[in-house]
């Protein structure tokens, strides 16, 4: 049997990314990794097969900082883009719902208050959110369809100093754990955001069971029925779409960083099993259709690396465009989910087991490219770019 050439690089980064981090990036990637290898890798199957988030898990989120890392002030990390990509990085190695759960709470929660609330508001939310005390949750998406929130159905009446919100939302991440929903309702003066406590009167979560992907996430349906919401629980900063469309530029960030662990997962895996595995009297990975499929994985995974550390930079300089972030959603995403799918695939019988975790990240993926923007409107958003005509 041949013996297997020795060789200085690391399969899971060929480019040597690690190498152009900080000693900080290193050190947040470092401590993160280690959370998803202690606490999220020995249980996250089995919450998988309940239909079960992992709410234990909160208090070790927060007390890495990693609820709004990326925010400044109200006890928040303040760390850069690039840390914040590779907390989300290994986040998705373990499982698209942990990462999920912090997304939704940095970007699409914590993030709009951040941004466009006012100063009561900020001291009032962001601390106990950062501390994980305050789960939120982002009422964007409606049943009639999330790719067109100009058309939102909710609506927002002003009623002296309060307001009355009546509508739905569909398909919410955390929204049945929420103490905290950040809604979004059409106003006379056009669409505005909404901070709506749990337990108002009038307002319900409800869980979408029968999930087949996330299953460690919790989803929900938003009903609010003549919600009273007062004046000082208006975020004053957002009126019209920019304040959501702002938020999921945030979020689609991080899934873009994500969706590399989920690769990297894996990938390592199938290295392995290519190795070990035997057939017809030598290893899986000797055959040359095997290491060809395993060099495309490789460089899928690379060029989504370089493509987030890029954006990363833009980000940090200030220069970051809803574009930029587009492509590598749409490419990113694309690439994890082909890589899970032909992992998968390479296992053979195994590969619907869950043993190996190809399935559970498949499966999962399917949902992360749809999410946030789905390809479509994602390639939609680079013609645009590139022709200047809107195609929507």
């Amino acid at each position: 049997m041949a013996r297997p050439s020795a060789s200085t690089l690391d399969p899971l980064d060929l480019y040597g990314v690690r190498s152009a981090l900080t000693d900080e990036e290193r050190m947040v990637q470092d401590s993160v990794a280690r959370l998803v290898d202690e606490k999220v890798l020995p249980t996250i199957q089995k919450c998988f097969e309940e239909h079960r988030f992992p709410k234990e898990l909160i208090p070790e989120l927060a007390a890495l900082g990693l609820l709004g890392s990326s925010l400044k002030g109200y006890e928040c990390a303040g760390l850069n883009a690039v840390c914040y990509g590779l907390i989300c990085q290994e986040l998705e190695r373990g499982d698209s719902a942990i990462r999920s759960f912090v997304s939704v709470q940095s970007s699409l929660c914590m993030y709009p208050i951040h941004a466009f609330g006012s100063e009561e508001q900020k001291r009032r939310y962001l601390p106990p959110m950062a501390r994980g005390q305050l789960i939120g949750c982002f009422g964007l998406t409606e049943p009639h369809g999330g790719s067109d929130p100009a058309n939102m159905k909710t609506r927002a009446q002003q009623r002296g100093r309060d307001w009355i919100l009546n509508g739905s939302k569909m398909w919410i991440t955390n929204g049945a754990i929420a103490d905290l929903a950040v809604v979004w309702a059409m106003t006379d003066e056009g669409i505005r955001g909404f901070l709506v406590d749990k337990g108002t009167p009038g307002f319900d979560a409800t869980v979408i069971e029968h999930k087949f992907s996330l299953r460690a996430s919790v989803t929900s349906a938003l009903f609010l029925d003549n919600v009273v919401v007062p004046e000082q629980n208006v975020l004053p900063g957002a009126v019209g779409l920019k304040g959501p469309l702002a938020c999921l530029t945030q979020a689609r960030y991080g899934i873009s960083w994500g969706v590399i662990g989920a690769a990297q997962a894996c990938l390592a895996q199938l290295l392995e099993y290519t190795r070990t595995r035997s057939l017809f009297g030598r290893p899986l990975a000797q055959n040359q259709s095997i290491q060809i499929r395993l060099a495309e994985m490789a460089r899928g995974i690379t060029g989504a690396q370089l493509l987030a550390l890029q954006l990363a930079r833009l980000k940090d300089a200030g220069t970051l465009q809803p574009a930029h972030v587009s492509l590598a959603k749409w490419n990113n995403c694309r690439m994890a989910l082909e890589v899970a799918r032909d992992c998968r695939d390479m296992l053979g019988g195994a590969g619907i087991s869950a043993e190996y975790v190809p399935i559970r990240h498949m499966l999962n993926l399917e949902s992360v490219i749809t999410y946030e923007g789905t390809e479509t409107i994602h390639q939609l958003t680079i013609g645009r770019e590139l022709t200047g005509l809107n195609a929507f």
